[in-house]
């Protein structure tokens, strides 16, 4: 067995005994509204609230936002487009995901990119509130594995991603 199916297989056992843990009602729950706020939407409300009531950095917060974004989803979506990696939920025999998928792949977790995204916005311009804000974005990746819609692999390509974008756009906003 070389290194990359030793990787799948580990990653298969990884998901598996999460899966096995995450099948009662409140972590199911709590994996559900967690998971939510990977969508995007919660994001950007927090980010236009903060332009508009916090008078400091919010601004600047939600333009180098906006500006890290613009760079992580089309590369999220190239990424996933181009490896197709089947999420589990599609291709493990005998396994239902607790939620339906938006779409078929699941190489790397756009829920976690973006919030991974957002921990870097926050540890940014609200440093005070960094531990708070990385517990989130992994508690969110966490939530997309015991959801049943993808590998732990997943997970930390997602987060790779949205460190390396927020890191890009937080670069590139500060030239201007």
């Amino acid at each position: 067995m070389n290194r990359l199916q030793q990787l799948g297989a580990f990653d298969t056992r990884a998901f598996h005994w999460c899966n096995l843990h995450a099948r009662s009602v409140p972590i199911l729950t709590g994996s559900r509204w967690l998971s939510r706020l990977g969508d995007g939407s919660a994001y950007l409300l927090l980010g236009i609230g903060l332009a508009v009531w916090e008078e400091t950095r919010g601004i600047d917060f939600l333009q180098a936002g906006l500006l890290a974004y613009a760079i992580e989803l089309p590369l999220y979506r190239l990424l996933k487009n181009s490896i197709r990696r089947a999420r589990p939920c599609h291709c493990i025999a005998g396994f239902q995901a607790a939620i339906e998928p938006a779409d078929t792949f699941s190489f790397p977790s756009g829920h976690t990119a973006a919030a991974f995204v957002f921990a870097m916005l926050i540890a940014e311009f609200y440093p005070a509130l960094i531990i708070p804000g990385f517990l989130l974005a992994a508690l969110v990746g966490a939530a997309r594995v015991m959801l049943g819609v993808h590998y732990p692999t997943d997970i930390a390509a997602g987060a790779v991603l949205g460190v390396a974008t927020a890191t890009l756009g937080l670069q590139l906003w500060a030239l201007y």
